[in-house]
Order: C-alpha cells, then structure tokens, then sequence
C-alpha cells in the first residue's frame, strides 16, 4: 500500500503504541497474578469491547483457566476467590456498573479496564488497569486524540495488552503451546 492509506496505518500504530507505552506494566503483571490466583474468571465488555474481552476469554480457556463471559448460559455464579473481569472505557456504562455491584456482593474481586482513571466503574473496582485511550466517551470536539473512530484506540489497544498478557499468564502458570493448541475446539 502506498501513500495516504499507508500514512494512515503509520498514524493508528503510533496512536496504539503511544497508548500501551503509558500502562503501567506493574499493574500488568499484578492483573496477571489476579487471574492466575483466580477460582474462577468471568468476563464482560459492551459493544465492541466484548469482541476483544470474549478473544482474552478464549486464550485464557486456552491456557487452562477456569473462564465464562458473562450472558452465555453456562457462566457458573462467582464467590469469594473468583475475578469478574470488565472493561469498560468510558467506565459510566449502566450494564457494567450493575453487574461490578453483583459481582462485588457475591464476594468476587472486580478487575476492570478503563481509560477513565475518575470513572464511576473506578470507585466499584477491587483493581484497575488504566488504559490512557480515546473512547467514544472522548471522541469529539478538543477531546479528540486518535485519527480512528469512535472507541476504536482503546479497542485496539485491549487487543494488544490481552495478547501481551496471555504471554505473561503463559509464563507464569507453566503453559505451553502444545497445552494451549490442544485446548483449541474441533468444533469449528
């Protein structure tokens, strides 16, 4: 590809690079440990937020964590020990506070991600893993930071930190690639 479409891809990369340089890998690595200590994991994320927390939802499957995403009917009940993990970038999103509240009262700890470090989801949150984006709650007028649309920074930018910690979560509970392929379904 060559001119303004290339210019283009340079521009979102930089965007999604300038937003992982600013995560906290300490923070990383402790959302990591959470997971890894974790009875049960259940995941939620609106829109196309889900997309990127339902792809982590299957490479922890893959490395042998006990994982659902929340809606599917087959999302045991969380408790003491378990993690509701959420992302939610704006963080006011009615659903995700709702759910924050009844994963809290059930005993389990919230692990969220967010780009609003002040957010009302920040306040319900046992742990946040801030992620510096734009999202549709920032992406007009002088808010405005990313050449792409919408929420579509902080969507990328999930995408990414979750395949960097699936290889942090693979390091540390001794998974391999075989253990992982042969988690894989056959039935696709």
């Amino acid at each position: 590809m060559t001119g303004a479409g290339t210019d283009l891809f340079a521009i979102a990369l930089n965007e999604l690079g300038g937003v992982l340089a600013r995560v906290d890998e300490a923070r990383i690595d402790a959302a990591c440990e959470m997971l890894a200590g974790a009875g049960k994991i259940a995941v939620y994320g609106c829109g196309r937020e889900a997309l990127q927390v339902k792809g982590f939802a299957m490479r922890l499957y893959h490395l042998g964590l006990q994982v659902s995403v929340v809606g599917d009917m087959t999302t045991p009940p969380l408790g003491e020990g378990d993690v509701f993990l959420v992302s939610s970038g704006p963080g006011e999103t009615t659903t995700v506070l709702t759910l924050m509240q009844v994963a809290r009262d059930a005993g389990a700890k919230v692990l969220l991600l967010t780009a609003e470090g002040a957010s009302s989801a920040v306040r319900l949150a046992d742990f946040t893993l801030l992620i510096p984006a734009q999202t549709m709650a920032s992406d007009q007028g002088a808010a405005k930071t990313s050449v792409l649309p919408m929420g579509s920074v902080f969507e990328g930018a999930l995408f990414l930190l979750f395949e960097v910690m699936v290889l942090k979560l693979k390091a540390s509970t001794g998974g391999s690639p075989e253990a992982m392929r042969a988690r894989h379904t056959n039935m696709e």
